[in-house]
């Protein structure tokens, strides 16, 4: 099974969303339809950036790394390549 790293954004709220999961096109839909608490006040999120994993953990881990930067610039060049 393979796990995913994702980034998301919405032009609505001009914000970028870092999550995982296991079933990537599911929590886009869940993130669109009010399914996420973190994202419900828009509906407009879309896929910027994804990487895989062979593990929940490996993931976790690289979602956390993306998170503690705390730096939209970063996100950016992520999503650039």
């Amino acid at each position: 099974m393979e796990f995913y790293v994702y980034i998301l954004y919405s032009s609505a709220l001009d914000q970028y969303y870092v999550g995982h999961t296991e079933d990537l096109q599911n929590r886009l839909f869940r993130h669109n339809n009010s399914g996420s608490k973190s994202t419900k006040k828009a509906s407009d999120w879309v896929l910027k950036h994804q990487e895989t994993y062979p593990t929940r953990a490996a993931a976790i881990g690289r979602e956390t790394e993306i998170k503690r930067k705390k730096s939209r610039k970063y996100i950016e060049i992520l999503i650039a390549g």
